[in-house]
């Protein structure tokens, strides 16, 4: 195990090194770059901006030297925990996504705890329950789930929302906690907000992971080791969360690596219809205006939380699946 961990946790800084590389030269593709952007579009607003201006922004930006040399400054900065200055902010990167990935955490956990909380014991009944009017009534539940477009899923339960619950919608906090301290009122008022964005993001992984838990658990519950424990008068109950439940939870284990990421870059738009302060819509913006800085590091950032965790879960794997040994 220790040696595994060693060799996993080098090929994981080996493939960040790479992942930056490859994430500065993708957001430099586009023809042009930020300066080119703002000067077209104050362009279109009538707005002009002297030549002088556009070349001191560029020497100050570091625009016009090769593109290594805009990757080695970008890089070292990093190390040293500098993420560089937002071209479209004007303000540090760090100031624009530390409070935005904590709500980005926080939407992302809860979603996944929803997930998860919904999909194993439906999974788990509707497999022990085969071709029941209750597997069926979960099955079209599961197709309709992956059918309706998140976005849509969010407009019905902002109405819902406003209409019977009067409730404000939209964003994470009531407009009186949007600027104020932490308090056990903000946290409150935040819960109240977080449940929208909790099932519009976990609806379409709960629905397939529902279908997934049910073919796993008819895999399993046949096997010779089941048939074994029940034979050895081990109740019903306790026999199949004991063992094929276990065994049937890879999946769930195996998806944490890239939960986290497909949640930011899924459900962006979900985020934009909601108004939520999250990683995903400022991503968005800072692609299209070529924001390198503030792209980069955004794109850095989910980049080392696919592989954390991609390495958690194997690790998570190995504890809950005896047959996978990492030697």
């Amino acid at each position: 195990m220790i040696q595994f961990i060693i060799r996993r946790t080098m090929m994981a800084a080996a493939t960040i090194a790479l992942i930056s590389v490859v994430s500065f030269i993708i957001i430099q593709l586009p023809p042009g770059d930020f300066l080119t952007s703002y000067v077209a579009t104050l362009s279109q607003q009538g707005d002009t901006i002297p030549e002088e201006a556009v070349t001191a922004l560029r020497e100050a930006y570091g625009l016009g030297e090769p593109i290594y040399i805009q990757y080695y400054k970008w890089i070292s900065g990093v190390v040293q925990g500098d993420f560089g200055q937002s071209l479209e902010w004007g303000v540090p990167v760090n100031t624009l996504i530390w409070d935005r990935l904590r709500m980005t955490l926080a939407v992302s956990a809860s979603s996944i705890l929803f997930v998860w909380t919904v999909a194993i014991p439906i999974g788990v009944f509707s497999a022990t329950n085969q071709y029941s009017l209750a597997d069926y009534f979960f099955t079209f539940l599961g197709f309709l789930g992956l059918a309706i477009p998140n976005f849509l899923l969010a407009l019905i339960l902002m109405w819902i929302g406003f209409s019977w619950f009067d409730q404000d919608v939209g964003g994470l906090y009531s407009p009186e906690y949007q600027n104020a301290p932490w308090s056990m009122a903000k946290f409150i008022d935040l819960l109240s907000h977080l449940w929208i964005p909790m099932v519009v993001a976990g609806t379409s992984g709960t629905a397939g992971l529902i279908r997934t838990m049910r073919a796993n658990m008819l895999d399993e519950i046949n096997q010779p080791y089941v048939e074994t424990a029940r034979a050895k008068g081990l109740s019903e109950l306790r026999l199949i969360w004991k063992y094929p439940v276990r065994v049937a939870l890879n999946p769930f284990i195996s998806t944490v690596g890239y939960a986290l990421p497909e949640l930011i870059g899924g459900v962006t738009i979900v985020a934009v219809v909601l108004n939520l302060p999250t990683i995903g819509p400022l991503l968005l913006r800072a692609l299209l205006s070529q924001d390198m800085y503030l792209a980069g590091i955004i794109l850095m950032l989910l980049s080392i939380l696919t592989v954390l965790g991609t390495f958690i879960s194997d690790i998570l794997l190995a504890i809950f699946d005896p047959r996978i040994r990492l030697e």
